[in-house]
Parts: structure tokens; C-alpha cells; sequence
């Protein structure tokens, strides 16, 4: 190639090929600034009128701009033959130099248009299908490097099978090279195949520092927007190898699960007096579980034929089982609680810290602002009538707690 070049610089003894070939260029320029204006305004009128989201998608992705370029590289190609003074091997020179522009320009225009396959994709798809982004990237990546390998054979007038050989060589090289390619394509299909994460999922994951929502998932890196705005970005191939939480259940679900435990003073839990179960009963929540209660307990009692007036041969009521039950009538009435999901009001193993009431259920919303309301309404709630039952929360005391408040100011009792 090089030897042709200098070949058509001693033969060109005159500027009419250098003209000429410059008046080609022009032309050619001049050719694809008109039919990219005109391409432009057209397709721009065309694309507002028309409802289809595909030629939006065309458009904004740059295809038919690029398309035009095919026009002034014909047109070179052509017009080489026409130019004075140049030998066959010149003119071979310059058609193998066009062609591989016209590779280069097909290479773009198929990486235009995989860029307008994902805008088309996620249009119709939503963000929380599928992300192909890799898929995408793979397919330009073979495309570029395809084209790599037409243009080098076209420039040394080879067949491109020389070189697609050669590559069988330089597997191992190649394997080396492009290993973290390799990897995150491995790690697309199976995250893809097995549905692990989309665009728009809200996921944990320690190891990396990331808690929040998927915002982009490519061949090489997946992009987390973190609940405080900064942006984490995890190699694509370590959600197959590390462990990471997915709320995509959790919010498809259409409930998030409340968790909580209370924990109480042991010393403050008795069996209840007559006056205050007749107190209970009074209470809407708990007028037909204090009815069954001593409906049970009363059969129970008079079959077992042991004394009456001997507390701890007959079973009562206590204030922290009268508690629980209405807790559990509470939840079960309450119109923010999801009815068709588990609803568990239990006693835990006590511990040192007292006896732990667990609240297990599940808000009929996964909207983060609303659950957190709800769940502080609740426990609003049940710690205010806490006192009603004769209970007491277990606090560890402080020191602040030990001092006497005089005339506004603590000092040591």
C-alpha cells in the first residue's frame, strides 16, 4: 500500500490529479451536508407527525444520519476512475482505501442502530423488564471487531479468512485480554436467565457498599443509586459470586413486613383482677375475646374440679396475654395492615432485658414514606395504652434517670 502511494506521487507530475481529487472530495462533502440537512428536517417533521415510538427511536439514535454517509462514498468510489493520471495500481489504492470507509461507516450504522434497539426496548418494555444493554454491547463489540478485520483485509488486499485463522492462534491472548468481556456476558445471560436483577430494582449488597435502586446494568458494571443519592457502581460478574438482597419480592408483593419487639418489665406481669377483666371487656377490640376467654376458662376450671379460691389452681387472665390479645384484635382491624399476609403477635425466649413481645405483619402499601408511617402510628399506639394494663416497658436506667429534678435543674438525690 505504502509502495503504491509513493508510486502515484512520482507519477503525478502535474496538479491535475491533486485537483481533481480534491474537487471529488468536495463535491462528495458538499453531497452529504445537503443530504443530511434535508434528511434531517424531513425525518424531524415525519417523526413529531407519526404516533410509533421505533422511528423516534431511529432518529435519536443518529441511523438515518449516518446512513447518508453511504451516498458521498459511492460517489468517491465512482469518481476515482474519472480522475487523469492515475495507473491501475493507484486507482486500486484509492477504491481498497474508499472501501474500507464504506466498512467503517457500516460498522456505525450498525452500532446506531443496536443504540435504537435499546431506546426501542425500553420504551415498550418499561424499566422493570429485562435489561439487554450487554447483549447490546456484546453485539457491537463483534461488530467492530468484524469490521476491524474487514478493513485490514481490504487494505492489504487479503482474504479476511487469513486473519479470522489467525485468531484461533491467539485464543489464549485474546482470553486474557478481554477476560472481564468474557465475565460480564457469562454474568448477563445468567442474571437475565435466572430474572436475579432489572432496572429499577431495590437491592443490598455489603460487600460493595451498595442500598438502593438498579438504575443501569451493562456488559462490564451495574449502576446503584444508593438512598443518599451517590452512586455505587459493582462489577456485573460479582452478582454471580457474591451475595446480595433483592426487594423486588417485597414490592411486587404489594406488603412490607413489620418486625418489632417490645420488651417488658418481668416484674410487672400478673393474672388480672375481676374488676379489670370486667373493665377489659368493655372495650370493643376486646368484648369478644374476654367473652370466649372466660367462657374457656370457666369450663375448664369447673371440670377440673380443683378449688376456686386457690389462685394458683385455676387458670385467669394476665395483663400480658390481655395485651397480646389486643394487639393481635388491633392489627387485625386496622385498614392499613395487609389481612391476606401473615399477622403474628408472639412472646419470645425472655432475656435479661425482660420479656419480648414480637409484632410481626404486613402494610398493605411498599411505599417507604407511608410504611414508616404506619409503623410508627402503631407502636404510637400501643405504647401510650401500655399503662392501661398495668405494665411497664423495660429502660435501662441512666444516670440522668437517677437524679432528682430541682427547680428545673438535676442534681444528685
Amino acid at each position: 500500500m505504502i509502495q503504491d502511494l509513493q508510486a502515484w506521487l512520482k507519477e503525478a507530475t502535474t496538479y491535475d490529479s491533486f485537483v481533481s481529487a480534491l474537487i471529488l472530495l468536495l463535491l462528495a462533502g458538499l453531497l452529504y451536508v445537503l443530504l443530511r440537512l434535508c434528511v434531517s428536517i424531513v425525518c424531524r417533521r415525519l417523526v413529531k407527525k407519526t404516533r410509533a415510538g421505533w422511528d423516534n427511536a431511529l432518529y435519536e439514535a443518529g441511523v438515518l444520519r449516518r446512513i447518508t454517509l453511504i451516498v458521498p462514498i459511492l460517489v468517491i468510489w465512482q469518481g476515482w476512475s474519472f480522475l487523469p493520471n492515475l495507473s491501475e495500481s493507484v486507482l486500486s489504492l484509492l477504491n481498497r482505501v474508499t472501501s474500507a470507509a464504506g466498512i467503517v461507516v457500516g460498522v456505525a450504522i450498525v452500532s446506531a442502530a443496536l443504540n435504537a434497539v435499546g431506546l426501542i426496548y425500553r420504551e415498550n418494555a418499561g424499566v422493570n423488564r429485562h435489561s439487554i444493554k450487554s447483549y447490546l454491547q456484546v453485539a457491537r463489540m463483534l461488530a467492530i471487531a468484524f469490521g476491524l478485520i474487514l478493513v485490514v483485509a481490504v487494505l492489504m488486499n487479503r482474504s479476511p479468512m487469513v486473519f479470522l485463522g489467525g485468531l484461533g492462534a491467539m485464543t489464549a491472548v485474546l482470553v486474557l485480554v478481554f477476560k472481564d468481556t468474557l465475565m460480564g456476558f457469562v454474568a448477563s445471560v445468567q442474571i437475565a436467565g435466572n430474572d436475579m436483577v432489572r432496572v429499577g430494582d431495590w437491592i443490598e449488597m455489603p460487600s460493595a457498599g451498595a442500598d438502593g435502586d438498579v438504575i443501569d446494568i451493562a456488559l462490564h458494571t451495574m449502576k446503584v443509586q444508593n438512598w443518599d443519592k451517590t452512586i455505587t457502581t459493582i462489577p456485573t460478574y460479582m452478582l454471580i459470586q457474591e451475595s446480595f438482597r433483592n426487594w423486588r419480592g417485597m414490592s411486587d408483593s404489594g406488603g412490607r413486613r413489620i418486625k418489632r419487639s417490645l420488651w417488658f418489665d418481668v416484674n410487672t406481669i400478673r393474672f388480672l383482677t375481676d374488676e379489670e377483666v370486667q373493665g377489659f371487656g368493655s372495650y370493643a377490640i376486646l368484648r369478644s375475646y374476654v367473652e370466649g376467654k372466660l367462657s374457656d376458662l370457666a369450663s375448664y376450671n369447673s371440670q377440673s374440679g380443683l378449688d376456686p379460691e386457690i389462685k394458683a389452681d385455676v387458670r385467669r387472665l394476665t395483663n400480658i396475654g390481655t395485651l397480646r390479645a389486643y394487639i393481635e384484635c388491633y392489627l387485625n382491624q386496622h385498614d392499613k395492615i395487609h389481612k391476606d399476609m401473615t399477622l403474628l403477635v408472639r412472646q419470645l425466649q425472655p432475656t435479661s432485658a425482660g420479656l419480648p413481645i414480637e409484632i410481626y405483619c404486613f402494610t398493605n402499601t411498599t411505599n417507604w414514606n407511608a410504611y414508616e408511617s404506619i409503623q410508627a402510628d402503631i407502636f404510637d399506639h400501643i405504647l401510650a395504652l401500655i399503662p392501661e394494663f398495668d405494665l411497664r416497658i423495660y429502660q435501662q436506667e441512666s444516670d440522668f434517670s437517677q437524679t432528682k429534678v430541682t427547680g428545673g435543674h438535676p442534681t444528685s438525690g
